[in-house]
């Protein structure tokens, strides 16, 4: 792989930021999330703070859930500049094949622009419906719309698929592929991977998967009106107009939802603007500072992690270098290098796991479909086997530290790669964590074994739906 190094770096003081600020920063984030992955700091251009909680790493792709929709408005542009659409023109013109026979006057209405801005006319957002299609395009057409597009906002994936699969249409490649050597190349990102559609269509709302760095050279890019190196890469204008407050969303002055939004970029309050991901994978830009941070999360609440960076970055700001503080530059260096999210604690055997390792373990009924279980322990991993119907998974897990591996787990299509840790934390308790090891997702499962009885209650860190699973409740093997 390339050096992922792509940006100068300093130390906060020189370019006008207090190392002190920043340590307050982390102190909030760590005590009040349930984890956080990466952070960059960035100032003129130069960064002055970084740090992977391991085992994340710098050199790993991040899933970036909705801030890859901010990617997609980039190739919205250059493809306007390429003369291949306008954001003024008809869907529908790029769509009659996928196009109802019928289409009602607000679906004959609706332009690119409309799908960018997220004011398609949609009272609700389709994009369950659409994604459980076999042809998101069509679904997407076929759904009604109530408002006359351009005069209601609601947040829309599906539009956003859209607008990928309008961009393949025209440039006849993938949207992926069109973006490498227009933008990807340029900012020195060369490992991306984006999500695919069942049509093969780049899913655009979500799906690309990038490095911090990346997140941070994007940032900066957008900083810099679009201008990398002294190589114009995104269309002038373009940014100041997908990044302005194009549409309103909302009345609530304090609330980091309803400030606007733009081409695919939120507004923010304080004068900034984000590319923004569910569960806290955000890309914040500070024009009037000139500064930009990026973050990698597994947070509920990504307004917190905004309130946190106005309370304690934004006053750490001055405008020009501040005086040298090399016990904060330190602390800072110390604690940015040690960061790290422990696998859970426990004993790599107990009283219970002689009577438990290699037997099954026999499951009620449970909306998982999980029909049982079993654990082989070892001398330095457990191997934990779970079938559901005719699907076994398979999970090795590390004691004391994370051991990579891939899981094709019980209600979700396709092989993730994870990493996981087992361990127990009592004599009759066996935790096992396992989570994503290139994303936010994290199942903590904790077995309780009283006799041949066994209780499993599970839990997700952050999740879409509950992050709290149904009960397992089973039986030992004789």
């Amino acid at each position: 792989m390339p050096d992922h190094r792509r940006l100068p770096r300093s130390t906060p003081e020189d370019e006008g930021v207090s190392s002190h600020a920043i340590l307050a920063l982390m102190d909030e984030l760590e005590a009040s999330s349930p984890e956080l992955h990466s952070l960059m700091v960035l100032r003129h251009g130069t960064v002055v703070a970084e740090g992977w909680w391991a085992p994340f790493a710098a050199d790993r792709v991040h899933q970036l859930f909705s801030l890859s929709k901010s990617f997609t408005s980039a190739a919205v542009g250059l493809a306007q500049a390429e003369g291949l659409l306008t954001i003024d023109d008809l869907v529908l013109a790029h769509f009659r094949d996928e196009a109802p026979a019928e289409p009602g006057e607000h679906l004959a209405a609706l332009r690119v622009r409309d799908l960018l801005t997220m004011t398609t006319g949609h009272d609700a957002d389709p994009s369950d419906t659409v994604f459980a299609a076999p042809d998101w395009v069509r679904a997407f057409l076929a759904q009604p719309i109530e408002h006359a597009p351009g005069t209601h906002f609601t947040y829309n994936t599906a539009a956003t698929y859209v607008l990928s699969a309008m961009v393949q249409k025209v440039t006849g490649e993938r949207l992926l592929d069109y973006l490498r050597p227009r933008l990807l190349e340029p900012l020195g990102i060369t490992d991306a991977t984006w999500e695919r559609s069942p049509q093969g269509i780049d899913t655009g709302g979500f799906g690309l998967s990038i490095t911090t760095e990346d997140i941070a050279c994007f940032g900066q890019l957008l900083l810099d009106d679009g201008v990398w190196g002294g190589q114009r890469l995104l269309p002038d204008g373009w940014v100041a107009e997908a990044t302005a407050k194009q549409v309103p969303n909302g009345t609530e002055p304090a609330d980091e939802w309803a400030q606007g939004y733009g081409y695919q970029f939120w507004q923010c309050t304080h004068d900034a603007y984000r590319a923004d991901g569910a569960f806290g994978q955000l890309c914040v830009v500070l024009p009037a500072q000139s500064v930009v941070v990026a973050i990698t999360a597994a947070v509920a609440d990504t307004r917190f992690v905004l309130r946190c960076l106005w309370k304690h970055l934004l006053p750490g700001i001055a405008d020009r270098p501040e005086s040298p503080d090399p016990a904060a530059v330190d602390a800072l260096r110390a604690r940015l290098t040690g960061l790290r999210l422990d696998p859970p604690a426990g004993e790599s055997t107990s009283a219970a796991a002689a009577r438990v390792s290699g037997r099954t373990i026999s499951f009620e009924s449970n909306p998982s479909g999980i029909t049982s279980a079993m654990l082989d322990a070892g001398p330095d991993h457990d191997t934990v086997t779970l079938v559901a119907g005719s699907r076994t998974t398979t999970v090795e897990a590390g004691h004391g530290t994370w051991l990579p591996g891939w899981v094709s787990p019980p209600g979700r299509p396709g092989t993730f790669s994870v990493l996981s840790s087992g361990g127990w934390s009592a004599p009759d308790t066996y935790v096992l964590t396992v989570r994503e090891s290139d994303g936010p997702l994290v199942l903590t499962a904790t077995a309780t074994v009283t006799g041949d009885d066994v209780a499993v209650r599970s839990r997700f860190h952050v999740s879409f739906g509950p992050t709290e699973q149904a009960p397992l409740t089973g039986r030992l093997s004789a």
